[in-house]
């Protein structure tokens, strides 16, 4: 299983699908949602919520 690059935490699916959707969709390395939250300078509810608009919007990168 891959981990933060920022603070080591185990990632889960929605941790790698953010990273690609929000930073770089070819990326190899991935941050943990706190991590992505503190990068954008917003908060980890924000994100979720996020999250589950592209899900309902059928992204793929999220499951």
């Amino acid at each position: 299983m891959s981990s933060c690059i920022k603070c080591g935490k185990e990632l889960v699916g929605n941790d790698i699908g953010l990273t690609k959707k929000l930073i770089n969709r070819g990326s190899t390395d991935f941050l943990c949602i706190d991590c992505i939250a503190e990068k954008f300078d917003c908060s980890r509810e924000l994100l979720e919520k996020k999250i589950e608009q592209f899900k309902a919007a059928g992204c793929t990168l999220f499951k």
